[in-house]
């Protein structure tokens, strides 16, 4: 087919408007994240989970604007499929400069893809996969810094790697959390790494950037140590009160990995080149997906780019079958899953059976709110996706009957492909319930221990999980207790918690109706215990940790908290690994064991 100057004309414009509204999105997002280090500073933990929350927003609606602008400056009769094929073309000749083509591509796909019918997602039209190669893009900001301890000694590195974040608050005692650091460093060479392979010329890695999120500041980087590549974070605290501390040092792959799991909001993370930081990223965690990590550091859109791209590789080089996902079947939805893939697909059923009252509304809304709020690392993220085609000869039968006689207004079948309207993707985790199954009671322990930290810290977020079953919550591939099931979710603030009234007869505990009345938003904490606490070995277990759970003035206490402004620290690390007292250096170093041709200047 030949294309006209004209063709070629309205592509190119096409092109232009479509990029020119990515450049607002990205300038947008840039200044809010830019933002962060000023909030962390001020303490303003409310305006940073506000920024946090406009940052997801913010895609949807940069793309609804750039389609109102095409539609109201153009006719839209021209606005065709073969106008954007040119389009496409124009378009990858404009990102030959850019620093964020990879994101400027995913914008283009949604922008064209809100318009037009699914038969047009394909190469012609938008970037099935990436025109441009992100792996070497560097701006004039540098995506890290290079440190030799060896030329200036561990001490002052250290120092100057900290002090290279300029932050303006000065830090309550430098010399103190150096000295932790180092403690810490020491510590894990003679436990883990061993001094024999310990390299006096070693290098470190520092991101340019600092990390931020929730009430913390992260400087995140890499020790090369000949063949070994050791990852580490720095956390940073406020102390509330003009000052700032380094909490802990976090070394090795397994401890950073623990930062960037899906169940936290994203990062805010201010530099020019995201595929630069997340390419870095990818050589501290291979086991984290560049789709794990755009997301992380909250390029959520461009993670679910990758995540589908990744997606269909696996269904093109795999052949096991898409069936039902273990555990109890959910009331609300239907949750499939490949075997050989690390993830489950949701699909909100027609009907819901009794006792669930929601409806489809409803449960889009939670999603997005646990989209949109601090998940505290409790709350599992999902990736949302329209008109998604799996092939139909992949699925089980009976996975396809369940979904097919229970999900039908969202399916559609065209040849060979079962195409769903609207999908959920999280990751797989082993249902809680069924982990609890034969096993220690020392395994049962750490279960219940961090099934209850789990409620806790949602509870700190001003979130109460609504149906608290063992079945709702999943165990991470790092052990961690992660909250799923969100349609009964909602506001800690919004709930009555209440104690049992005493009964006014003996005849009362044995009705069939409570002798007491209850509202819509009633909570009784004390009748926790008759749904969750059947087993004695499992009674056992959470009482020893968590029998204030069972206690409303626990709730109503957190609910005070929340009122008053008081955000309690949920940190993405065990207490035991922060440095403790601050104000005194560990017996370790005070004693001087430690190797001077490394740490001192």
């Amino acid at each position: 087919m030949s294309e006209t100057g004209i063709d070629q004309s309205l592509g190119l414009a096409i092109a232009k408007t479509v990029l020119e509204g990515f450049n607002r999105h990205f300038t947008a997002f840039h200044h809010v994240t830019a933002g962060a280090k000023a909030r962390f500073e001020a303490a303003d933990w409310e305006g940073e989970r506000d920024a946090a929350q406009q940052r997801v927003a913010f895609y949807d609606a940069r793309v609804d604007d750039a389609i109102h602008e095409l539609k109201s400056t153009y006719d839209e009769a021209h606005l065709d499929p073969e106008s954007w094929r040119i389009a496409k073309k124009h378009y990858i000749l404009l990102l030959q400069d850019s620093y964020q083509p990879e994101l400027a591509e995913t914008f283009f796909n949604s922008v064209f893809c809100r318009q037009f019918h699914p038969r047009y997602f394909n190469a012609e039209h938008i970037f099935v996969r990436s025109s441009v190669s992100t792996e070497y893009l560097e701006s004039n900001l540098p995506s890290f810094h290079v440190y030799y301890p060896k030329t200036r000694g561990l001490r002052s590195t250290i120092r100057r790697i900290i002090e290279a974040c300029e932050f303006t608050l000065p830090f309550e005692n430098m010399h103190r959390d150096v000295n932790h650091i180092i403690h810490g460093i020491i510590q894990y060479i003679h436990t883990i790494l061993k001094p024999e392979r310990t390299h006096l010329n070693f290098q470190l890695q520092v991101i340019n950037s600092v990390f931020f999120r929730n009430k913390a500041g992260y400087i995140v980087g890499r020790a090369i140590n000949g063949p070994d590549i050791i990852p580490f974070a720095l956390p940073i605290l406020n102390n509330g009160n003009g000052g700032l501390y380094v909490d802990t040092v976090l070394l090795g792959p397994r401890e950073v990995s623990r930062l960037f799991e899906f169940s936290y909001v994203y990062f805010q993370v201010a530099h020019p080149v995201p595929s630069a930081i997340v390419n870095f990223l990818r050589r501290l965690m291979p086991g984290r997906s560049r789709a794990d990590l755009y997301s992380a550091i909250g390029y959520h859109k461009q993670g679910k780019t990758e995540f589908y791209r990744g997606f269909l590789h696996h269904l093109r080089y795999s052949d096991d079958l898409i069936d039902l996902a273990p555990g109890i079947k959910g009331m609300v939805m239907a949750v499939f899953t490949l075997p050989s893939y690390p993830y489950v697909f949701k699909i909100i059923r027609d009907r819901f059976a009794p006792p669930k009252n929601v409806d489809r509304k409803t449960v889009e809304a939670k999603y997005l709110l646990v989209k949109q709020h601090d998940r505290v690392g409790r709350m599992a993220d999902t990736l949302e996706y329209s008109y998604v085609s799996f092939p139909k000869h992949r699925f089980t039968q009976k996975c396809l009957e369940e979904v097919m006689g229970s999900c039908e207004s969202s399916i559609k079948i065209e040849g060979d492909k079962i195409q769903f309207a609207h999908v959920y993707i999280e990751r797989r985790m082993v249902p809680l319930n069924i982990e609890m199954e034969n096993v220690s009671d020392e395994r049962l322990d750490q279960l219940m221990l961090g099934y209850g930290e789990a409620v806790k810290e949602m509870a700190a977020a001003n979130i109460f999980a609504g149906d608290l079953l063992f079945k709702n919550f999943g165990v991470t591939r790092l052990g961690r207790i992660v909250f799923y099931d969100y349609d009964e979710i909602v506001y800690l603030t919004e709930c009555n918690f209440r104690r049992i009234p005493p009964p006014r007869f003996p005849e009362d505990e044995m009705a069939t109706e409570p002798w007491y009345s209850v509202g819509p938003n009633d909570i009784f904490p004390e009748e926790f215990e008759t749904f969750l606490l059947t087993n004695k070995r499992v009674k056992r277990a959470f009482m020893k940790h968590h029998a204030d759970l069972l206690d409303p003035d626990w709730w109503i206490a957190r609910q005070e908290d929340i009122s008053n402004g008081i955000l309690h620290d949920v940190f993405p690390y065990p207490q035991d690994y922060r440095f403790g007292h601050r104000h005194a250096a560990p017996a370790f170093l005070a004693s001087g064991q430690y190797d001077d041709d490394i740490v001192e200047d």
